[in-house]
Parts: structure tokens; sequence; C-alpha cells
């Protein structure tokens, strides 16, 4: 066995275990301490189980010895946070976390942890990847995640339903889940009257303010048997399944409202093809890639491709697309490429920002397509900038250039009243010599029937 790496910086706070970098293997090494739950988990063929089913990442046992067990999980080509996800991504992590509990209860265990932290989206659906989170049920006991469920995962869902998607991005700044406190004066009086929603989140976080100065922890646990522990699940299971978004968005039937016609339109996704096919990329990424249409046009020849929108909508209805269509080497997630998700939790590490997650990722081929008239004209963002920012993961880039006659370049510009002269830059000229400090040009065509110009550019460093 290879001399261990680092410890990973997102595994710190577990006394089971550590997941560490074996080279460029991601391991996980589990400590004597729980050798006990370990050891009955894989005898008893739960682990087995819930593989089986996609629930929890696959893994190998790699060594055991009295000190450690090492196991190797499968390879997760790129992990989303929650903050990251759409209305149904969260809603199915939320859901899959429970199936999980539910199941474990009944083979006499318990999911110690019910962090959104460890689900990702791996395959085309939610994964649980935390192999240490169980524990052995006691008898009587109340599910110790509980409060970590309703925080992470419940609370955030129904602050959705009220005011939109945004709100997941108050995970980033609560890594350990939205104060239940938070939650509860943040939903409307008349949830109060919900069977749900009122013992989940307004009586928890009256019962968390009676004991909030328990500093001996003198309260008692409650005992709470296993059947109402159950009903507790599946009326938390049935209310978040029944769940929907009602907001809409300014993305909703976003190519019908396109400033090109049809012809023009399949030009461009046989440029697309034809540029992307000579390339053989074994990883793409769709940068303010709406639904994934453009991304679709390589699906069969790319083995894994990420979809990224700001629109959150859009990447819901991407997400659904996948799940109809069964596509398993797509990704999809929200991202504002203006405002990158950054590193977050202790020594702000324990998750990585957007910026190294994709350098690390390190995507063959790049596309931007009708994103750059947004990043500097809406964002302000120079040339120069947003180039950088685009070299620091892509070997390739696909980028899309509305010139200024395009209609959406001038709608932008004509927002911009009384400082339109301080966009006189944005031209093809000044496009090219930002976007070739970083890169080289490969080809330049204008796609037919638009004011467009699609560029196909080499990193001069040749990736990240």
């Amino acid at each position: 066995m290879t001399e261990k790496t680092e410890t990973h910086q997102a595994s710190f706070r577990d006394p089971s275990g550590h997941i560490f970098y074996d080279g460029k293997t991601l391991r996980r090494a589990i400590k004597p301490i729980y050798f006990p739950q370990y050891n009955k988990l894989k005898e008893s063929g739960f682990f087995k189980n819930l593989i089986s089913n996609g629930l929890l990442i696959p893994h190998e046992e790699t060594s055991v010895s009295s000190e450690e067990i090492i196991i190797t999980p499968e390879e997760i080509p790129f992990i989303t946070n929650p903050y990251e996800w759409s209305f149904e991504q969260y809603k199915h992590a939320a859901l899959h976390t429970l199936k999980i509990q539910k199941y474990a209860l009944s083979k006499g265990f318990i999911l110690k942890d019910a962090s959104a932290y460890n689900i990702t989206f791996h395959k085309g659906k939610p994964v649980f990847i935390d192999t240490l989170s169980f524990d052995f049920y006691e008898e009587g006991t109340p599910w110790r995640a509980y409060k970590q469920f309703i925080t992470h995962f419940f609370g955030p869902l129904v602050l959705a339903k009220y005011h939109g998607t945004e709100v997941f991005k108050m995970m980033q700044t609560h890594i350990d889940g939205i104060p239940v406190k938070l939650i509860s004066s943040l939903l409307p009086t008349r949830t109060k009257l919900s069977s749900v929603v009122y013992p989940n989140i307004h009586l928890l976080a009256k019962m968390e303010s009676k004991h909030s100065e328990d500093y001996k922890a003198e309260t008692k646990i409650a005992t709470l048997s296993k059947k109402a522990q159950e009903n507790i699940l599946e009326s938390l299971y049935d209310y978040i399944k029944g769940l929907s978004l009602k907001e809409a968005s300014e993305w909703g039937n976003y190519y019908d409202k396109t400033n090109y016609d049809e012809a023009a339109f399949e030009a461009k996704k046989t440029l697309i093809k034809e540029w992307i096919k000579p390339l053989a990329p074994q990883k793409l990424i769709d940068v303010g890639g709406n639904d994934g249409t453009f991304a679709r046009t390589v699906i069969d020849s790319v083995p894994h491709i990420i979809v990224t929108d700001i629109d959150s909508n859009a990447v819901d209805y991407n997400y659904k697309q996948m799940q109809q269509n069964k596509e398993t080497n797509m990704l999809p997630f929200v991202c504002d490429v203006l405002q990158p998700a950054p590193g977050i939790g202790f020594n702000n590490t324990e998750r990585n920002s957007l910026i190294e997650r994709l350098a690390e990722y390190a995507p063959d081929v790049t596309m931007a397509l009708a994103l750059i008239h947004h990043i500097t004209l809406s964002g302000n963002v120079p040339f120069e900038k947003s180039a950088s920012f685009f070299a620091s993961f892509s070997k390739n880039l696909i980028i899309e250039f509305p010139t200024r006659d395009d209609s959406w370049a001038q709608s932008l510009l004509v927002r911009k009243r009384e400082f339109i002269n301080h966009f006189d830059f944005y031209n093809e000229t000044e496009f090219e010599k930002g976007y070739l400090q970083y890169f080289t040009l490969e080809k330049k065509e204008v796609v037919k029937g638009t004011k467009r110009i699609l560029y196909l550019l080499k990193n001069k460093n040749n990736g990240a």
C-alpha cells in the first residue's frame, strides 16, 4: 500500500475514519472504534443491498489490519453541493436520505448523519457517499440525525416552496444546516396549521428555545418506539414527495425566444458537433448550457458531461429530461458564473470552491454559448478577466460571441442608458485581444443566419 497522503479536508470531523488521497485515488480509512459496526454492516449484507439498489456508493475493501481497514469507493467525476442543486435534485436527495434511514431501521441500524453533504449526484441520480454514517439502533431511542435532516433537507425544501430556490444558497453560509428557528420565522403563519410542518419545524423551534440553556445536558432524551419513528419518516417522505415549486423564471421556454430561426439553430448544432468530434473529449462542460440542448448533440460520444446554468428551472428541466431519457453521463447543476461557489466550512477548505473543483475535473472541452454578452454587458466583466476564468480549467474552449448587431447584445447595451459609451470595447477585435492572451485561435466561423461568431480556442498552457 502506498504511503498515505494528507487527510481530505472534508472528513476531519468524523472519529470513525477519514478519506484521503493515495496518489490520485480517493480511499477511506476506518479506525478500530468503528470496526464492530463496519463488520456487522458488511457481514449482514447491509452494504451489499444498499449498493445493489443504487443507494450507496460502491466500494472495494483494499486492505485490512488491526489498526485500520482501507476501502476504495467508486470514483465520482465531479462533486456538487446542496447550494448547487435544483429543486427536484434537492427533493430527490432528501427522499434518498429517508429511504436509507427507513431501510437501516428495518435492519437494526440507523443513519447517524443526515447531512445534505453526504449526498451527491452520480450517473444521473443521487447517491449516498458516507459509508461510515451508520450505527446500531438501540430500542426506544429517537433518530439522532432527525434535527440534522430538518435543517439540511426538510427546512430548505419547505422554504423553497414559499420563497423559491434562492434559499438553497443559505447552505453556503450554514454548512451545519439552516437554524430551525430561522426556518420557522421565515415561513408563513398558515404553515402552523400543517400536520407535518408544525411538529417538524415550528414545534421543534419552540422546544429548541426551551432547552437552549441546558448546559449540563440534563434534559432527558425522550423515548420513541420504532413504530413511531417509522411513522415520522413516512409522513416526512410523503410530504416531501408532494412538494412542488410555483416559481416561474425568465428561462421557461428559453429556446422559443431565441433571436434566430430553426435553420440557424441547427447550423449551430452541426458546427459544434463537427468541432468537438476530432477533439474526442472524455469530459466536457457546457457553462450556461440551459437545459442541455447543445450538450446533447454529443451525449453519445462523450463519457462525462457537465451542464451548468444560473436558472434553477432550466437545470430542473434538464434533470427531468435526463431521467426520462435514462441518461447517466450528464450532470446538471446551478451555477452563477459571475459569483462561482466559494470554498466554505472550517478554514474555507471543507468544501472546495467551484473553481478548484473545475480545475481538478479538467474538462477536455468547455462550451460557453450565448454567455459572453451576459458576462461582459450584464456583469461588467472585461474580456481579459473572463478569458482568465475559462483558462483556469479549460483545455479547449468553444465560445460564441454575439456581435454588437445581435438583437440580444443590442438589448443589453440599450439598458446601459447614459453609460452605453463605456461599452464601446464590446466588439470582435477587443474580444479576440482579451482571449488570445490565454488561448490560441484554432477556428472561427459566423453561425449561419445569425449575428454571432463561434470560436474554437486552445489553452496556451494546454489545460489548467
